[in-house]
């Protein structure tokens, strides 16, 4: 079922081909986005109910619920679902919570004090994707870290459910995150209506959240053309998996089919230095997939991967780091033998009891990642996506005495008199 390349045959231009992903070469993509994004910047509330018409298929008489459809949507979902959901939550507290943390004053020379301090980015807009999966993990992912960083206005949007509202589980997170209201917005129309505002929804200063391909061009435009910063680019989800002779044929398969259920444009790549390993998973994965649900996304997603065969795992590091995939699965037994060999990916799982489901869901990393290749330039989202760091210094009479020729010096040579002159004065007086 997954195409094989061989890693030593591959040209660098075949390199590069294999490992792009999420083009979109007719720009017809970016010109819906565009078009989008114009609208929602022209008519505010009525493009977002159009809009939602149009793609979702609901007529909204009101683009938000609060507190109160929140709270009675919360207690529908049975106690096992809101345990499970609490676990989630606590567990991705414990780890984001570690992550913030004083930094110490420096004293780089006798009276220069340097330090940061962190303070949270006022308003945040974290998109919730409801389209083929709805995910309250993501909801968490992204509110957890919000509310630990202290942000004072988070604004939430997720499509809505054919019903108007949102489902249960959404709803559950909200009330464990303390989020009163929930805009019922989707697609590049709420990553639109969170940078420009509109008369309902509130223009935020940064933007969170994962999506499919419309959502991630959307991020990536509204950064371009206003002051709203975004987390990453972060679209159709994709696994990278490092087999051998070791590796469970069974849990690679269901590894590999946990990517491709999210979307048809998802990716999961195989790679390895057994050919035996990529016949197997190949049976593995005929197996598994029919008794699927989202089959048919699957079979689209496995048709959009391949397996690479490799003549060692060496090789396969190499290609791992030219791929730099948002998870990166190491199923070895002798796993620690190339961690250190790892320089891109979003989030690693060692060894074979360590599926990436339980990262996306529970067991406290974060699972908002960069995908397309960003792996090479981004971390996933943390604490300190929600935060800024402001340096501080203070310079005692010493300090200028000490520091301030140095200074002198390096603006005179740069031409900058009036910088010498603020130094000078001080030295004077």
């Amino acid at each position: 079922m997954l195409n094989t390349y061989n890693y030593n045959e591959l040209s660098q231009d075949a390199l590069n081909q294999l490992t792009l992903r999420n083009t979109d070469p007719a720009n017809t993509i970016q010109e819906s986005v565009d078009h989008i994004i114009q609208s929602v910047r022209d008519r505010g509330d009525a493009a977002l109910f159009d809009f939602t018409e149009q793609f979702d298929k609901v007529k909204l008489q009101k683009l938000y619920i609060e507190e109160d459809e929140i709270q009675a949507l919360a207690t529908s979902i049975g106690r096992e679902q809101q345990r499970a959901l609490e676990i989630a939550f606590n567990n991705i507290y414990k780890f984001h919570q570690n992550q913030l943390r004083k930094e110490k004053k420096i004293d780089t020379m006798q009276g220069v004090t340097c330090w940061r301090e962190a303070r949270p980015i006022e308003r945040v807009g974290l998109y919730v994707p409801g389209g083929s999966a709805v995910l309250p993990s993501t909801f968490l992912m992204l509110g957890v870290p919000a509310r630990i960083a202290g942000c004072r206005e988070i604004v939430v949007c997720c499509p809505p459910q054919a019903n108007g509202l949102i489902n249960g589980y959404i709803a559950y997170c909200a009330y464990l995150l303390k989020i009163k209201r929930i805009y019922l917005i989707g697609g590049a129309q709420a990553i639109a209506a969170m940078a420009y505002g509109t008369a309902t929804v509130p223009k935020v200063d940064k933007i969170f959240g994962p999506g499919n391909q419309f959502v991630t061009k959307a991020k990536t435009t509204v950064q371009a053309t206003t002051n709203t910063a975004i987390d990453m680019p972060a679209g159709p989800s994709e696994v990278l998996i490092i087999a051998d002779r070791t590796s469970n044929p069974v849990f690679v398969a269901a590894d590999l089919l946990a990517q491709a259920e999210h979307g048809k444009d998802s990716q999961a790549i195989l790679v390895t230095d057994s050919e035996s390993i990529i016949k197997e998973v190949n049976q593995q994965l005929a197996k598994q997939i029919d008794i699927l649900p989202r089959a048919e996304i699957a079979r689209a997603a496995i048709a959009n991967s391949y397996a690479i065969l490799c003549n060692d795992l060496i090789d396969a590091m190499a290609f791992s780091n030219a791929y730099a995939p948002e998870h990166l699965i190491l199923a070895l037994d002798n796993w620690q033998s190339i961690t250190n060999r790892i320089i891109n990916a979003g989030s690693v799982f060692l060894g074979h009891l360590t599926p990436e489901s339980a990262g996306d869901y529970a067991s406290g990393t974060n699972h908002t990642l960069p995908t397309s290749a960003y792996a090479k330039a981004y971390a996933g989202v943390s604490v300190d996506s929600f935060i800024k760091k402001i340096t501080f210094q203070h310079i005692t009479s010493d300090g200028i005495k000490q520091l301030g020729p140095t200074v002198e010096i390096l603006a005179e040579l740069e031409g900058l008199q009036a910088h010498k002159n603020a130094v000078s004065v001080r030295l004077k007086g």
